[in-house]
């Protein structure tokens, strides 16, 4: 893998010279390049999975009240509520459609087949979008979306779409994209599924699944149709994980925070609820206290959530697991088997399917227990589930799933967060002065000042659709509780 990212920067800069032309052939248009490396367009959006996505420790980890900071709590209390999403269209999104642009032109679709058929690049290409505009809706709510990344046909302030018509027009992309996989040759560039275009259909389909269960108490009818077919069609069948390297071009988003600082540790709240319910994925989410290793009785600690006033002495608290968690190459996953399980048991406790819903409750919670090594047999799994708050209660699947799928989705930030947001549980921690318009704990992000200073008009709209104020306190259309 570590060959394909190299040799996916050392493309870019290549095309980025091959695509001028020589200055002697002023017929050349040097939109249309001759010389086309969609395989390195491809990696640098994949790579965007792990960059934007997965290495975001500001937001998605710290408004999850996983991740707490020690000494400056600022952004525990939620100064960075307003957010730009622009580098997301510039850069990922762009590059995704200059994709599908190279492999539909018929001037540039022959050299961009080298890189695999066309009809499964353009696919990839649709998949990796929705995926990438799924995360932007669920962070946001209303979004550019049908007339964004059309500069060329000259709209470069797009207008918003409502967050339930980007989710129906997701639903359908992932189904076409999939339906136009050719049986061809499979993507180049691509160090995550190998260039195996069965596995991008899986993973179109886990989104849907994903989208679906997230769509439940705001469209039934919709989700559910979407959830059985994505389900019907094949979803992941092991946990899919991002492949960091052991360099700094591609590391640990961890790593780097705590290359030469130790900024971060496990939250209070979160350790202490694993600890009462003696959860052993604790000991494979964070290290023991420095000075409690010193004195021979290793402890794990959290740090209070959000203080004004923290401590000018670092705490002596506990950091996210040095092998599980922020090793230079640890992965950090994507999609995971304890979400498919989690989802199938929410499907089956609203009665979209005839499924037990405790078998895949209970297979979801195994699923993170594999999926962070913890060695275990049934009777000790028996011990952990046949606890008060664990076992499983069908009057309050939604208290129990929303905080067995929180504490599973350590990790992944972003969905942790919007996971918290839709099911209400567990019950988080309000800062004691937060910075939030709000004064409570972010429902979504705010645009940024730019929308409203350069694409006044559709700003505006954005909020009718939006239905509410441009504030952290508005609720997403999924969130409707």
């Amino acid at each position: 893998m570590k060959s394909i990212l190299n040799k996916g920067i050392i493309a870019l800069l290549i095309f980025a010279f091959t695509a001028c032309g020589e200055f002697d052939d002023l017929n050349v248009n040097p939109n249309k390049p001759v010389a086309v490396d969609t395989e390195s367009l491809l990696t640098s959006a994949l790579r965007d999975v792990g960059e934007r996505v997965l290495s975001n420790t500001r937001i998605g980890p710290i408004y999850a009240q996983h991740i707490g900071n020690i000494t400056y709590t600022e952004d525990d209390r939620y100064q960075a509520v307003q957010a730009d999403f622009s580098a997301w269209y510039t850069a990922t999104l762009a590059d995704l459609e200059r994709i599908i642009e190279l492999n539909t032109d018929e001037e540039t679709s022959g050299a961009a087949s080298k890189s695999g058929s066309n009809a499964n690049q353009i696919a990839a290409a649709r998949i990796l979008k929705a995926y990438f505009f799924n995360i932007l809706t669920d962070l946001w709510g209303p979004m550019p979306y049908s007339q964004a990344l059309r500069g060329g046909e000259g709209i470069f302030t797009p207008a918003y779409d409502s967050q339930s018509a980007i989710y129906e027009a997701l639903f359908t992309e992932l189904e076409e994209a999939v339906a136009q996989m050719d049986g061809g040759a499979g993507v180049a560039g691509d160090f995550i599924f190998g260039g195996d275009m069965s596995e991008w259909a899986k993973f179109a389909n886990t989104i849907r699944m994903n989208m679906a269960i997230r769509a439940a108490d705001a469209n039934e009818t919709l989700a559910k149709a979407q959830f059985l077919d994505a389900i019907a069609d094949g979803v992941i069948e092991s946990g899919l994980m991002y492949p960091f390297l052991p360099e700094a071009n591609n590391e640990n988003p961890w790593f780097t925070e705590f290359r030469t600082r130790t900024d971060f540790a496990l939250t209070e709240m979160f350790v202490n609820g694993m600890k009462d319910l003696g959860d052993p994925r604790l000991a494979h989410y964070a290290d023991p206290t420095l000075n409690s290793v010193a004195v021979g009785t290793p402890e794990i600690v959290g740090v209070p959530y959000g203080l004004s006033t923290p401590s000018t002495q670092p705490p002596n608290v506990s950091f996210p697991n040095s092998s599980f968690v922020k090793a230079q190459d640890a992965p950090l996953a994507i999609f995971t088997m304890a979400q498919v399980h989690f989802a199938m048991a929410e499907a089956a406790a609203r009665g979209w399917t005839n499924d037990n819903p405790e078998d895949h409750y209970k297979a979801a919670i195994k699923a993170s227990w594999d999926q962070w090594g913890v060695s275990y047999d049934q009777a000790a799994f028996d011990t952990y589930y046949n606890q008060s708050g664990v076992a499983w209660d069908a009057g309050k699947w939604d208290q129990l799933i929303g905080y067995q799928k929180w504490v599973a989705l350590y990790g992944q930030g972003y969905e942790a967060w919007t996971e918290w947001r839709r099911l209400d549980y567990p019950e988080l921690v309000l800062p004691e002065d937060p910075l939030s318009p709000s004064g409570g704990i972010p429902k979504r992000l705010i645009y940024p000042a730019t929308e409203a200073n350069l694409n006044g008009a559709n700003y505006e709209a954005a909020l009718g659709l939006l239905g509410g104020p441009d504030s952290d306190g508005t609720r997403l259309w999924w969130d409707t509780k």
